[in-house]
């Protein structure tokens, strides 16, 4: 009856996908040669070529080398005189599939990704998802930025309401920290003049008449969840189709959810065993759902550790620079308000993060904590210290999301602790002229994702996106690592600048470890999986370009996932 119930959902699946359900069949042997390999190995290698045997990989070396094996083998031989082969690329923190939100949601990005550049324009687009939407159901855009349209505000209650007044309508900032609701979201979710403001959250206020304007803070944001944010079948398939399109297509093998439920890691479990995502997944438990498994009360179990793995309990401290919910120790430079001493606030308090963290860190788990602001690092090293004093474990490798403002003190601290930092480095490029102009000041803004600074401590970071808040682009990532340069064409920092080799390990060895996945992906070796990425040319033959290079193919357990057209 399992297996019958198994069949069902699998036809089910596949046929709202567009494809068959197909079982998978052992890919052969192949051997890449005349390229430049970047193994990303211990010693740092580069060979000019690779053979893979199924999923795995079989010898990397020289042409030679690998043209005896193929010829003993009778592996296929492929030629890429020019061109360069990478391990594939690892996110260290995102929110798989959520690029894929863009093809069922409102897109309301500015540029240089999207094309809003007014709230007219964001009206305008929602009222095309309104049409699209069936009566009484909640009509969602994602992605907008009030400090890129003309107005330089937010959405309020009042311009959202002109999309409709019947129909809740929900604006999701790019941050996913904030969100602006027209009326008939407000009465959904109960939020009047005399509701107060959850802890960790804000609901924001129309200072004339008290009652709430429209915009959302952080902890407010938490009963829009269960109301929009949980597809179903049909749509929670496309999503995952095209997410995994756009992340094959960047070279991406191994995807991440950093802060997942119960349901979306089930969820996510499922559609991978079923083929439909054809990357291997690592999902964060978001703290209920890490807490839930820490009693006893849910379970999760993967198919295949090799393809999803569950990996760090997920916690959020604070919030967004660019939201101003980032708890900051000095003032913002431009406040949000009246208040030249504002500096944020943190999302849960010292007490509560610090029980938290030492709970999870007791019972074994890898905690990776969100933190953007240096107050809230200071809060997050505060509770890693607490925990290992009161419970030692050695090579825990803790996470400090997005460490978006740390300080050389608390850098420091990371070294003697064994904290891996997680930066958001393309910070600089997407909002680094707005941190140097409004939210931090040059000084702060020029030390933002301090990259070079850790190196310098030896200790050991990765690089992320964070899609959806930005696209999922790993050579973008490794640009702006290597050039830190904003959208106005002007260097953020010069002195955090790091080379190219050490930018490429934090997207792919350094991710791997960080997941506690060295021993089989994120390097070019014999033994481990064959997850490659072949590029049109070295990232270190221009370093200024690396955002411009081609993926040309992306390989992933030997199978070639994604080709470029010709």
């Amino acid at each position: 009856m399992r297996i019958l119930r198994f069949l069902a959902f699998a036809a089910l699946v596949t046929a709202l996908a567009g494809g068959a359900f197909v079982l998978a069949r052992r890919p052969g042997r192949v051997a890449y040669v005349g390229a430049t390999v970047l193994t990303m190995d211990a010693q740092d290698r580069t060979v000019s070529a690779v053979g893979t045997d199924g999923d795995r990989i079989a010898v990397a070396g020289s042409d030679d080398e690998v043209r005896q094996w193929a010829a003993r083998s009778g592996a296929r031989v492929v030629e890429l005189p020019g061109r360069a082969v990478i391990p594939g690329f690892i996110d260290a923190h995102g929110h798989f599939p959520g690029e894929g939100l863009f093809a069922v949601r409102a897109d309301l990005r500015s540029p240089p990704v999207g094309e809003v550049r007014a709230l007219d324009d964001v009206v305008a687009r929602l009222r095309e998802q309104a049409e699209r939407t069936a009566t009484g159901e909640w009509v969602v855009g994602i992605g907008f930025d009030d400090t890129l349209v003309a107005e330089q505000r937010h959405l309020s209650r009042a311009d959202l309401d002109r999309v409709s007044t019947s129909q809740p309508v929900l604006a999701m900032h790019v941050s996913g920290h904030l969100a602006s609701v027209n009326g008939a979201a407000l009465d959904v979710l109960g939020y009047h003049r005399d509701t107060a403001d959850p802890s960790g959250g804000r609901i924001r206020r129309d200072p004339a008449s008290g009652e709430p304007d429209g915009v959302l803070e952080e902890s407010a944001l938490d009963p829009l969840k269960p109301l929009v944010l949980n597809p179903g079948l049909r749509e929670a398939v496309a999503i995952a189709r095209a997410a995994s399109a756009l992340y094959v297509a960047r070279g991406v093998t191994t995807a991440q959810d950093g802060h997942a439920t119960l349901a979306h890691m089930r969820g996510l479990a499922w559609l991978s065993r079923l083929g439909v995502i054809p990357l291997r997944l690592v999902l964060w438990p978001e703290q209920p759902a890490a807490e839930a498994l820490l009693r006893g009360d849910a379970s999760f179990a993967s198919w295949d550790d090799r393809w999803v793995r569950l990996g760090a309990a997920k916690l959020v401290a604070d919030g967004s620079i660019q939201g101003y919910t980032a708890y900051l120790t000095q003032p913002y430079t431009v406040p949000p308000g009246d208040d030249p001493s504002f500096r944020g606030y943190p999302r849960i308090s010292k007490d509560v993060l610090r029980d938290t963290i030492l709970r999870l860190h007791a019972a074994g788990w890898q905690v990776a904590v969100h933190g953007n602001g240096d107050a809230s690092i200071d809060d997050i090293l505060d509770g890693f210290e607490a925990a290992q004093r009161a419970v030692p474990r050695a090579d825990a490798r803790h996470v400090i999301v997005h460490a978006q403002t740390a300080r050389d003190d608390q850098l420091d601290r990371m070294a003697a602790l064994g904290i891996v930092p997680s930066f958001f480095v393309l910070h600089t490029y997407y909002w680094g002229d707005r941190h140097r102009e409004r939210f931090l000041g040059p000084e702060r803004a020029a030390r933002i994702s301090p990259t070079a600074s850790a190196a310098a401590r030896g200790i050991r970071f990765t690089l992320h996106a964070d899609s959806p808040v930005v696209p999922m682009e790993p050579l973008r990532i490794v640009w702006s690592a290597v050039n830190r340069r904003t959208t106005s064409g002007e260097v953020l920092g010069q002195g955090e600048r790091i080379g190219v080799r050490q930018a490429l390990r934090a997207v792919t060895i350094d991710a791997a470890w960080q997941h506690f996945q060295e021993d089989d992906r994120g390097s070019i070796e014999p033994g481990k999986l064959a997850d490659l990425v072949v590029l049109d040319r070295s990232p270190e033959t221009d370093p200024t370009t690396i955002d411009r290079i081609r993926v040309l193919a992306t390989v992933i357990g030997g199978r070639e996932v994604y080709t470029a057209a010709q």
